[in-house]
């Protein structure tokens, strides 16, 4: 029997600590064998990726990103298959595997890399995924102030007042400000300049998915800790590292480690300013679909 899985069935039932957790516990397993394939129209992108995780089964998701739509921007569907005979389990709702596992991906980092005591979250960009970060970093760091910066200030007022929190204006004071910095935007250039972070700042970069695309200029790279949640989706994938690379600003070398070594993810000192990049991939897609269904099993 093929479970078709909506996000209205699950989602009530859903943690995020409790995701976290779950996708930290996945990469206990056996690493992932990942296939991506890229497909470009102009803007226009489509990205089919595929996990097998031996002991939890196969996922396949297949993304389309039309940057210029008027309505939603980003669509595609989520197949699970059995580890055991290869069957289809489940059809889980796109919308909700993908909010669920972006965020609760820059949630596990941040878990791991921010201070604790962290007061003041920035998160740069008012879309889809900023909501979704609002709700994740609320149920790890409850008494953070949380504020929102667009390049349109009326969408960030829109966001801000659905969430119930708080717009930034000044983008290097309000970065500058920040214990914990999101950027969710697609933009192509740079938007977060290095010389505005303070010390002991956390970084979770997610928007960038292209190799033209970043979001954090060369500065913020040099002076931070760097970490991934994948080394095999972003390092030789994402112009977040490819460019930087390219250029010599940074080596491979510094890319201190991935999900699969979470023992070492983690900052050394109160003054660290840390960088994870957020790449996704299939596997977290499957960790976050096992999960979903598990929460429906109870």
């Amino acid at each position: 029997m093929v479970h078709i899985v909506s996000a209205e069935m699950a989602e009530p039932r859903m943690d995020w600590l409790e995701l976290s957790n779950a996708l930290a516990a996945g990469h206990e397993l056996p690493k992932a064998e990942l296939g991506d394939t890229f497909l470009y129209r102009r803007a226009d992108t489509m990205l089919t990726r595929s996990a097998w995780i031996d002991g939890m089964g196969v996922a396949v998701k297949t993304a389309t990103a039309f940057p210029e739509n008027e309505g939603p921007k980003i669509n595609g569907a989520v197949s699970v298959f059995s580890d055991e005979d290869g069957t289809l389990e489940a059809l889980i709702d796109f919308h909700l595997v993908t909010k669920w596992k972006t965020a609760g991906d820059s949630l596990l980092a941040a878990r791991r890399l921010a201070r604790p005591d962290s007061a003041q979250i920035l998160i740069v960009g008012a879309g889809t995924v900023a909501g979704s970060m609002v709700e994740a970093y609320r149920s790890a760091f409850p008494a953070a102030t949380i504020q929102i910066w667009n390049r349109t200030d009326a969408r960030a007022q829109e966001l801000a007042v659905r969430y119930e929190v708080e717009t930034a204006v000044d983008l290097p004071a309000a970065v500058a400000a920040a214990d914990i910095i999101c950027c969710a935007t697609m933009s192509r250039e740079p938007v977060l300049q290095g010389e505005w972070v303070s010390p002991g700042t956390h970084i979770d970069l997610i928007g960038a998915f292209r190799s033209d695309m970043r979001e954090a200029d060369d500065e913020t790279l040099r002076r931070a800790r760097l970490f991934v949640d994948n080394r095999g989706t972003t390092i030789g994938h994402i112009g977040e590292l490819m460019i930087p690379l390219a250029d010599g600003v940074i080596k491979e070398s510094d890319v201190l480690a991935d999900f699969y070594d979470l023992p070492h993810f983690r900052r050394e000192s109160d003054d660290d300013i840390t960088v994870c990049k957020n790449g996704g991939g299939a596997h977290l897609d499957l960790m976050t679909c096992r999960y979903i269904l598990e929460v429906l099993n109870r």
